[in-house]
């Protein structure tokens, strides 16, 4: 299937590694031109160059959860590509706690970062979609938006919050043939997933290893996401063969979610 990519602008976020490195990668694959962005210098600048292989690609030092990281990441990329296509939002995973062992600093910096990332962003984004009638946002989430899970408690509240504003966009953006998407993803083998292995693995007496097996385990697929499976449902979502999709928290998990709806 030809995607219709080529040539097009994407600003993906927190591309160094993992999932949104991944989907930098299958955008680039399609011919887009990618602007992105992570915290850590060393592991960007090894990304960038890994897009370079596909299509013209810039990199931006930025933190999500700064008003003046992202504006600074989008400024640089209309200088240097002039537009922006498609936006790929995304950033780390919130602390992993239950609710009471949760500080309101905590949930104060992951509202900046899970949701205020993403409001900044189509702000700023948005109109030049508007204006030339093309557009495409993708909201990366988790399948805890819809089936919360105790550890993640901040992730499971604004997760579904994300999914309430796409839905909400795609209703005022539509008008505009731009289309707005969340992609839900389930257990994906990333160093996030690491993290939480060993956080889960010592509250339960066993051992990471352990704690995957049974993940994996319980997913109907049995066995976890790999990031590239993302990265390429990402890349239709944001293409011209997705154009009558819109407002959709689609579940890429493995048949995890248990909800028929």
């Amino acid at each position: 299937m030809h995607l219709e990519l080529a040539g097009r602008v994407a600003m993906v976020a927190a591309a160094s590694k993992g999932i949104g490195r991944a989907c930098a990668l299958a955008l680039a694959a399609e011919g887009c031109r990618v602007s992105i962005c992570a915290r850590n210098p060393h592991e960007l600048e090894k990304t960038r160059k890994e897009l370079l292989s596909h299509a013209e690609a810039h990199a931006t030092v930025a933190d999500v959860s700064s008003e003046t990281d992202i504006a600074r990441w989008h400024s640089e990329t209309m200088a240097r590509l002039g537009r922006v296509d498609i936006l790929l939002t995304n950033t780390g995973g919130p602390p992993a706690a239950r609710f009471f062992d949760l500080t309101e600093e905590q949930w104060d910096a992951s509202a900046r970062s899970l949701i205020m990332s993403v409001v900044r962003l189509v702000r700023l984004v948005a109109p030049g979609m508007q204006s030339r009638r093309w557009g495409r946002l993708v909201f990366l989430s988790s399948f805890v938006a819809k089936q919360p899970v105790d550890e993640l408690t901040i992730s499971s509240t604004f997760r579904a919050g994300l999914s309430a504003l796409t839905k909400t966009l795609a209703n005022q953006l539509g008008p505009d043939n731009i289309t707005v998407n969340a992609v839900l993803t389930g257990h994906v083998l990333t160093a996030r997933q690491e993290q939480l292995a060993d956080l889960r693995s010592k509250e339960r007496g066993i051992t990471p290893e352990e704690y995957l097996a049974k993940v994996a385990a319980d997913i109907p697929l049995r066995r976890m996401g790999q990031p590239r499976e993302i990265g390429d449902t990402v890349a239709f979502l944001a293409s011209q063969r997705a154009s009558y999709l819109t407002g959709v928290s689609l579940q890429v998990d493995g048949g995890i979610t248990r909800s028929a709806m």
